[in-house]
């Protein structure tokens, strides 16, 4: 049972000899994760292992515990503060758990997922056959080189080119065989006989060296043409793969996204397209030319002489044996690299975007070594595959050379007993070498080949993944929709936790709804439900009585506008971004929107207006600038269905003012679902649901939830009394504080 990631580093851990000594004689590794915090939160060592039947984990002491993987045992994961903890729990029961700092995350999370995997399928066996279940192959299943005949799907569109190709490949690889044939009456007709005392026929070494000149000429000519025609193939191939991939992976699920880094997939895309273009247009001819090469020179050295043609074959099953022995350790090595390197991408993909947090809290060394420490791990990598890749080429070069002597000897031998002539040594031995030039470059082939196999077997990963949200097959029509919500026995489940549980709502059209309680207590899960981002374990969700699975993604989405606490600007124009979810929008209607949103002002006071330039994820501008233009976008497209997730939370009270006027004009006439926990925001609506622990505990608007002095009551009075405190604290320096209620406000003299 192959392994399914262990780090590089791993048996350079104290603990690993120890952890090896607590496997079973059946048992195999198929991931480990270091730990550097103890029980006590101190530093030290530890680490967890992971089998098809158990999951381990060893101390600095040597003490070592063990839990089969019995059905509804899970690893949550969750962090704080820079550190991070891994839960093992049976239902909601924690049966251990296990400190670590951010350092460790990284290889914390695989061994999660592989658990996740292992506990999906239940055993093994049934990973590697049930070819019908979603399973992550990328921890469990290592690449083939048959995963690159897959490619075929993309290179079918562009047959005809291809066969040009490979006629213009065929033609260039006769001509190149026509020089060393020429040697032989050149040998035997003119240079021998020259030495013999006879004259040189003139017009006969003009027509044998024009032969040579003109098969010269026309393998640079066919050669050029057919590496030019590929090329341009293999480049479209390429860019079909890399669209494709990346229009697949906007298909799929947030749960998808959840489980990946930003880097990983980005090398994949892009790294590993390259590879596989780089491979097609080059190496995958030079394969074909090889073996086009080594058929038609067999084929010419048994015509000359069989015998010769024997000796010639002496090392082929030699070095068949060695490719067969390389080919899979390189195979797993170029994908360890692979992942490897993904890490080292994942570590740039995390810290330019937070460059901002890296240096306000002076880590920049921290972040640096945790560079320095994924290149480490490359290089390691790299230095293990490169060991054994060093050794095989020579070793190829010593068996052709071997060979070579035994031509050598063969045709000295047949030569002094007057079976062959000198002329027919020479061409033999040109020939020959063209042969084993071949036979080493395709030796050397086996080595981009797995690079590329790895690189496919990546790609494929993600193109194989199934969306956990999928379009219907026969999908409902849906061109309006009045915005009616109804939710009935909606449960739903993150692996075996339960997090919505047999959840009843009716929401009518028009009405405003405020989701209220303490995190973790289902809110975020249930909006993620409505605009399905997920589906439900069990009951349904219906927009205008139709189920929401039965309508296609994209055009259930178009009638939802999304605010969120954090508003995510792209890089470009301050109308494109606007413009969003809806490119051909007029600068008229951009305008209008950002009127209402109650942003145009300030889009005016920037040097270029609507077509200034906003920095990556709205760097530039200020939080409720980026929160007005969020809020621009979403009334732009006019949605039945508005979706506020703590749009007023992370804003200064005057900013939130603004903000305020500016969600007034957007929830008129829109059913609206509202997330916030400072509950002042959400006294204007129509009802409120108060959840705790995935139900609903109260229904009600504002003044009805005070009077019955329930879980709401007690939540404003918490509120309440923390604005008390802080009015406290206030009035010792004069500020302005906010009250529950958003139109109290107290201005305390200093």
């Amino acid at each position: 049972m192959p392994a399914a990631w262990i780090p590089e580093s791993a048996d350079r851990h104290p603990l690993w000899s120890g952890l090896q000594a607590q496997l079973r004689p059946d048992e195999t590794l198929l991931c480990v994760a270091p730990l550097d915090l103890d029980a006590g939160r101190r530093f030290g060592q530890a680490l967890l292992g992971l089998t098809a039947t158990r999951l381990l984990a060893l101390d600095a002491d040597g003490g070592c515990r063990s839990w089969g993987r019995e059905p509804g045992l899970s690893l949550r994961s969750h962090d704080a503060g820079g550190l991070a903890w891994l839960d093992l729990v049976d239902g909601e029961r924690r049966l251990a758990q296990f400190a670590h700092t951010l350092a460790d995350q990284a290889q914390v999370q695989r061994l999660q997922e592989a658990f996740e995997q292992l506990q999906r399928q239940g055993r093994l066996e049934a990973l590697e056959e049930d070819e019908s279940e979603s399973f992550d192959h990328e921890l469990l299943s290592p690449p083939s080189t048959w995963v690159l005949l897959r490619l075929w799907r993309f290179a079918k569109p562009y047959q005809g080119q291809l066969l040009l190709g490979f006629l213009l490949m065929m033609g260039a690889t006769g001509a190149t065989l026509v020089p060393p044939y020429l040697t032989l009456p050149l040998m035997d007709r003119v240079l021998i006989p020259f030495q013999n005392g006879q004259s040189i026929d003139t017009s006969l070494v003009a027509w044998l060296l024009a032969g040579l000149f003109g098969a010269a000429l026309v393998s640079w000519v066919l050669g050029w043409a057919k590496t030019y025609v590929l090329a341009l193939v293999s480049e479209r191939i390429a860019a079909d793969l890399r669209t494709a991939t990346f229009e697949h992976l906007l298909g799929l699920s947030l749960e998808y996204f959840g489980n990946k880094r930003t880097g990983d997939l980005m090398a994949r895309i892009g790294s590993e397209t390259d590879r596989i273009s780089v491979f097609l247009s080059l190496h995958a001819l030079d394969f074909i030319t090889d073996v086009l090469m080594l058929t038609m020179t067999a084929l010419i050295l048994f015509s000359i002489h069989p015998g010769l043609a024997l000796a010639t074959l002496v090392p082929l099953p030699f070095i068949a044996w060695l490719i067969h022995m390389v080919r899979d350790r390189l195979r797993t090595g170029f994908e360890k690299i692979d992942r490897v390197w993904g890490e080292v991408t994942s570590v740039l993909a995390d810290t330019i975007p937070g460059i901002r947090v890296v240096k306000a809290f002076a880590q920049e060394r921290r972040e640096a070594k945790r560079f320095k420490d994924a290149n480490a791990a490359n290089l390691a990598v790299n230095d293990k595959l490169n060991r054994t890749w060093s050794l095989f080429g020579p070793t190829v070069a010593l068996m052709t050379e071997f060979g070579l002597l035994v031509v050598w000897a063969t045709g000295i031998w047949l030569i002094a007993h007057g079976a062959v002539t000198v002329g027919v040594l020479t061409a033999f031995l040109a020939y020959i070498g063209r042969f084993y030039g071949r036979l080493d470059s395709m030796s050397r082939i086996v080595s981009v080949t797995q690079k590329a196999a790895a690189g496919a077997k990546r790609i494929f990963d993600i193109l194989d993944h199934v969306s956990n949200v999928p379009d219907p097959v026969d999908p409902v029509p849906f061109r309006q929709a009045s915005g009616a919500l109804s939710l009935s026995g909606v449960h739903f489940r993150y692996g075996s936790r339960s997090v919505i549980k047999k959840l009843d709502l009716d929401i009518r059209p028009g009405e405003m709804v405020g989701l209220v309680g303490h995190s973790g207590s289902g809110k975020s899960t249930l909006v993620n439900l409505i605009c399905r981002f997920y589906d439900v374990t069990e009951g349904s969700i219906k927009i205008d009585g139709v189920d929401l699975r039965r309508i296609a993604v994209a055009d259930y989405r178009r009638h939802i506008g999304l605010v969120l606490q954090e508003p995510f600007l792209f890089f470009g124009t301050i109308a494109e971004n606007i413009a969003y979810g809806k490119p051909g929008a007029t600068r008229d209607e951009i305008v209008a929107a950002a009127r209402a949103a109650h942003a145009h002002e300030f889009i005016l006071r920037l040097p270029h207006g609507y077509d200034s330039l906003v920095g990556e994820r709205g760097q530039g501008l200020s939080g409720g600038e980026r929160q007005r233009i969020s809020i621009a976008r979403a009334l732009l497209i006019n949605p039945a269905l508005l979706i506020l997730d703590e749009a007023t939370s992370a804003v200064d009270t005057e900013t939130e003012k603004e903000i305020q006027k500016a969600l007034d004009n957007l929830v008129k006439g829109r059913t609206t679902i509202a997330i916030a926990h400072r509950l002042s925001t959400l006294r204007k609506a129509d009802r409120l649901v108060v959840m705790d622990r995935g139900e609903i505990v109260e229904l009600g608007n504002h003044d009805e939830l005070i009077a019955a002095q329930g879980p709401y009551w007690r939540l404003w009075e918490a509120q309440a009394r923390r604005v008390d405190e802080q009015e406290d604290d206030a009035s010792r320096d004069g500020l302005m504080v906010v009250a529950p209620n958003p139109n109290q406000h107290q201005q305390v003299a200093a």
